[in-house]
């Protein structure tokens, strides 16, 4: 089901899923990409991100593009580059022990896609919810922070490295994010 981004501007709940759900990011040098990628958005195409929650086979933002950028456009170019350099890292990651059926399933999914001439990581439509208020917001923002916890991979929200949790409660963080409220 497409949750197509109508206002351009708006501020928007995302979750980017991976085909298959397939479980890709469970080794740091394929989460380090999202995240280098997050943060190349932010510095050049516009992202304001406010929020993100990286799992195993999904990512959480809470996001908005600035003036005079499409929040489409930055979605569809972080997928589609994220989509090739974690494919290319599988490939070449000697102690993946799974490469050849990932690499398998992402080729098989390509194929399904007429858009796509190779592989496909990330699901064809996003979900986006245009978030038009502080309680929804907020709401937005404790389900991103809460979800490795839910999922029993950490105790505390803010433990998780792959979160903005750290930076709303004031501790180092490897991705900045601006405040949401």
């Amino acid at each position: 089901m497409a949750y197509p981004i109508r206002d351009q501007q708006g501020l928007y709940f995302l979750t980017f899923t991976v085909v298959e759900w397939l479980d890709v990011f469970t080794r740091p040098i394929y989460k380090d990409i999202v995240i280098s990628s997050l943060r190349f958005c932010q510095a050049n195409k516009g992202l304001e991100l406010f929020a993100y929650c990286l799992m195993t086979n999904h990512l959480h933002l809470i996001a908005r593009a600035g003036d005079n950028y499409e929040l489409s456009n930055i979605v569809r170019d972080f997928k589609k580059y994220t989509a090739r350099r974690v494919f290319e890292a599988i490939g070449s990651n000697q102690q993946e022990s799974r490469r050849q059926w990932i690499e398998w399933t992402l080729r098989k999914q390509g194929e399904f896609n007429p858009k796509n001439t190779f592989i496909q990581l990330w699901q064809n439509h996003s979900h986006g919810v245009e978030i038009k208020t502080e309680e929804v917001g907020q709401q937005k923002l404790n389900y991103i922070h809460q979800n490795p916890v839910r999922a029993g991979i950490c105790y505390r929200a803010e433990d998780y490295v792959y979160s903005s949790a750290s930076f709303y409660a004031g501790l180092e963080t490897g991705l900045e994010v601006s405040l949401l409220f």
